[in-house]
């Protein structure tokens, strides 16, 4: 199979692609927590952009993370994901791995998988192979473009389509489908990796209201097999996906809670969501 240029391009300048190396590691959630981040801090040019933050995911949980811009949100993705170093505090991946040890490849590697606001999938390529170069346990990107698939993986990327609701679209070029239908497989890239935790960016900015409600189904549908922490502004979306709420604020968490108990916190009605809600 010829690898396109935009293919090259995006293997070439992104080393976090799950699929160019196996992870090897267990994560230890013996505790049932999957994510601890404790008194995390992160300053550019003197602004604090995590100042002491705390914060901690179950196994399985789908958490929502929301907050007004500059809230410290994307920052925190960033250091979960070793994109950006924090000034101090600490990040573990369950019990038993420490993030702040490794970059961004072996973070990935270890299970860890993010979907940015804009979706980067290989336009020119079919739905298909964008999956079947995302599978898990190849031993690089090259050989996942020219070796054959096992029987095993044909089945997964099966009912990872199945998943992401794009069955009748395998064969269709990726840059033909709908900006929904791109969020959904890039969802299903990084599912194609069996990651133990998601980290989802704005999934539904751009998208129609129908789209919406796919895509809500979609996330909820990946909670207990995967944990899912997913940043999002429009807020009708989260209180139809949320179970748990974290609402940051200067860098810190000012409330947690349900959709209706954030809600009705007066700190945060004050700093965030305004009288209207």
């Amino acid at each position: 199979m010829n690898v396109t240029a935009q293919a090259r391009e995006l293997l070439r300048r992104d080393t976090t692609w799950p699929f160019l190396v196996p992870r090897q590691r267990a994560v230890d959630v013996s505790h049932q927590v999957i994510l601890y981040v404790e008194g995390l801090s992160v300053s550019f040019d003197g602004f604090k952009a995590l100042n002491d933050l705390n914060l901690y995911v179950n196994d399985g949980e789908l958490r929502c993370l929301i907050g007004a811009n500059g809230a410290g949100k994307t920052t925190l993705m960033d250091v979960i994901t070793g994109k950006t170093r924090c000034d101090s505090g600490s990040a573990w991946f369950g019990r038993n791995i420490d993030l702040l040890a490794h970059d961004e490849a072996a973070i990935a590697q270890l299970g860890i998988g993010r979907k940015f606001q804009k979706p980067t999938v290989f336009e020119a390529h079919t739905v298909y192979t964008n999956l079947e170069l995302s599978l898990k346990g190849s031993k690089g990107a090259w050989s996942a473009l020219t070796a054959a698939l096992t029987g095993e993986q044909r089945d997964r990327i099966d009912r990872v389509l199945e998943t992401i609701g794009l069955v009748n679209a395998r064969y269709q070029l990726a840059g033909a489908l709908s900006h929904g239908q791109k969020q959904w497989l890039e969802i299903g890239m990084l599912l194609a990796a069996e990651p133990r935790l998601l980290l989802i960016d704005e999934p539904v900015a751009g998208m129609t209201a129908e789209e919406a409600e796919r895509t809500a189904e979609l996330l909820t549908s990946l909670a207990g097999e995967h944990t899912v922490i997913v940043v999002e502004h429009d807020m009708e979306f989260v209180r139809s996906i949320a179970r748990t709420v974290t609402v940051l604020h200067q860098g810190a968490v000012l409330a947690e809670g349900t959709m209706d108990q954030v809600q009705n916190n007066p700190d945060v009605i004050e700093v965030y969501l305004g009288e209207d809600a």
